[in-house]
């Protein structure tokens, strides 16, 4: 049976994402068989989880999924592992007020499947107060089981002696710790950490994550820490697949298609075609549907905007066939592109708005999406839920049909998003899960 273990913090930038990597490699090296996955929403970390275990990451949200759902994709994602590694988002506790245990918090996540955590504290500036944290963490619900912690910026021996002693003394396992080194910090731009992909040193990283790891952690403890996994398959997928044969951008520009939305369409016998409009591809013509998920246009509209075969190819598909737009491949759907420098570049037009990256505000927050006509998605009233994370913002409204209707997490109207013209569609709202009609 396939163990788990769920790797946290008190917050964000605490060094989860560092720790899981280190921690997912070493084990990989002793030929476990290694799943990871990651709680909330976000679409970068786990691409950096499958260079590391060979295995397609996952994605687990109490608020966006059904119990149901979160069950059934564990099941799937478990088949064949030794060990599933949950890497948690922000602060263990950290979701929305209500409710109760569909907050989106890891927390959620933990306690709905017996999963056992370990923390990663950042001591940097502190020495005995980091048992307090520990010992409030471990405490605060009694529904979770804190199998230990792990130590992160450690300054020097006295340091750690400091920290560990006192955690050691409120009853709380110290599983190793993680000297100060600047060395091995991941880079990052405005919406998380720069892509795996795009990082010529990340085998170097990993290796010199691995081997710090092996030296500072105590991964005989890590594994002892797992608890089985009791969970039952009942079916259940995340999004239908918007057609038989699926074109799908993939990119430096174009990839932020979520791991377990890719999943449930291939487990729904779908094939997905692979295109990169960088390269000037445009989509397969024996594809039934294209798709362009989030990414980084705003980093290549120069590029994006001279790739001529790709923008053609994409106009003639969509005379017959849908396409779809998810945030970024939204922003490339419409009239034009400013960049940050102010630049206006022209994109594909197939919707009439126009987007700017360098009139910027951070639009950020769970989303539940009510259709307002048939798209590729779906039909009109179908409901889904997943998010929103940007910073580029509509300055030229267009005159297409409206997408959907928003609300936010707690139920607020948000109005009418996005945009539909004929066989084209797309808004920023990203899509993770199919909701029961209410």
């Amino acid at each position: 049976m396939t163990r788990a273990i769920m790797i946290a913090a008190p917050r964000s930038g605490g060094g989860k994402t560092t720790a899981t990597l280190g921690i997912l490699s070493a084990l990989r090296a002793r030929n476990i068989e290694i799943q990871a996955a990651k709680t909330g929403p976000d679409y970068i970390d786990p691409a950096f989880h499958e260079v590391v275990t060979g295995r397609s990451s996952l994605n687990l949200d109490s608020w966006v999924m059904t119990p149901e759902l979160l069950e059934s994709m564990l099941a799937r994602a478990a088949e064949g592992a030794d060990l599933l590694v949950v890497e948690s988002a922000m602060g263990l506790f950290d979701g929305l007020l209500g409710p109760a245990d569909a907050r989106g918090a890891p927390s959620d996540i933990a306690a709905r499947f017996g999963i056992p955590v370990i923390l990663v504290l950042d001591v940097s500036g502190q020495g005995q107060s980091a048992a307090a944290i520990a010992h409030g963490f471990a405490t605060l619900d009694p529904a979770l089981h804190v199998a230990g912690v792990i130590l992160n910026q450690v300054a020097s021996a006295r340091h750690l002696a400091m920290a560990r002693e006192a955690i050691l003394a409120a009853g709380i396992p110290v599983l190793g710790a993680y000297m100060r080194d600047t060395t091995l910090k991941l880079p990052e731009r405005h919406l998380g950490l720069v892509q795996a992909r795009e990082q010529d040193t990340l085998k170097d990283l990993l290796a010199s994550l691995r081997e710090r790891t092996e030296g500072s952690l105590d991964l005989d403890a890590i594994m002892a820490a797992a608890a089985p996994l009791d969970i039952e398959d009942y079916g259940c997928v995340a999004i239908s697949p918007p057609g038989q044969r699926i074109a799908v951008a993939d990119d430096a520009a174009f990839s932020f298609l979520y791991g377990h939305v890719a999943q449930s369409w291939r487990n729904a016998g779908a094939e997905l075609v692979p295109f990169s409009p960088l390269a000037d591809q445009g989509p397969d013509e024996d594809c039934d549907v294209c798709w362009l998920p989030g990414g980084y246009p705003e980093l290549h509209a120069e590029q994006l905007a001279v790739s001529r075969h790709f923008q053609s190819r994409l106009v003639k598909f969509s005379e017959t066939r849908p396409v779809h737009g998810e945030c970024g491949g939204f922003m490339a759907l419409g009239e034009f592109l400013e960049d940050a420098n102010g630049v206006t570049h022209k994109m594909v037009g197939l919707l009439g708005h126009g987007t700017s990256f360098a009139k910027r505000k951070m639009n950020l927050g769970y989303r539940e999406a009510i259709l307002a006509t048939d798209c590729a998605l779906e039909s009109k009233g179908s409901i889904f839920r997943g998010h929103e994370f940007h910073y580029a913002r509509v300055v030229q409204a267009g005159a297409d049909e409206p997408l959907a209707t928003l609300r936010d997490g707690y139920g607020n109207d948000l109005g009418l998003a996005g945009g539909c013209r004929g066989l084209v569609s797309g808004s920023f709202f990203h899509v993770m899960a199919r909701r029961d009609r209410k």
